[in-house]
């Protein structure tokens, strides 16, 4: 009876201690393909490639953007409100993302980042805008999707108003 117990408990050890160092190459494998996604999106924002963008996106995403509607749903919804975004602007823009932390746990995954545009709007003045973003990632049939996300601005509560320029 000892020796069974003993067995297997030397059977967990070598598989906890086989298992670990492979579920962190797998977490480490996710969080590149996360990055490769966020630079996949920050390229194709930049060439305001609605299709691109879009490729980012799980067709049943959910996002809190900065502008109404409250919400969207869907990537049809979204894909319309990425048309009306890049409309806004006349010539090229520049996207830059920083502070991008990325996590995984299984086929789940978050991330948040800084994100910069700047660009000229339709009648000639300049845009700069600086966000917070906040995304769910969900993997599905090995590929990564951002199911949820949500954009926001700092608020400055004594006057009610919007920090476009934050700064940490």
């Amino acid at each position: 009876m000892m020796n069974n117990l003993a067995a297997a408990i030397a059977a967990v050890i070598a598989v906890a201690g086989w298992a670990a160092p492979v579920v962190a190459a797998a977490q480490a494998s996710d969080q590149a393909q996360l990055r490769a996604l966020e630079s996949r999106f920050g390229k194709a924002f930049a060439a305001k490639d609605v299709d691109a963008i879009m490729q980012v996106y799980a067709p049943d995403v959910f996002v809190f953007d900065l502008v109404p509607p409250r919400q969207y749903v869907g990537a049809a919804a979204y894909r319309e409100d990425w048309k009306e975004t890049f409309a806004g602007f006349k010539g090229p823009i520049k996207f830059e993302m920083t502070d991008l932390v990325v996590s995984t746990d299984g086929n789940i995954g978050y991330g948040h980042s800084i994100q910069h545009v700047s660009g000229v709007d339709t009648k000639g003045a300049a845009s700069d805008l600086t966000v917070r973003v906040t995304d769910v990632y969900r993997k599905k049939n090995g590929k990564w999707l951002i199911v949820h996300e949500h954009v926001s601005l700092p608020v400055d509560l004594a006057s009610l108003k919007a920090d476009p320029a934050s700064k940490p």
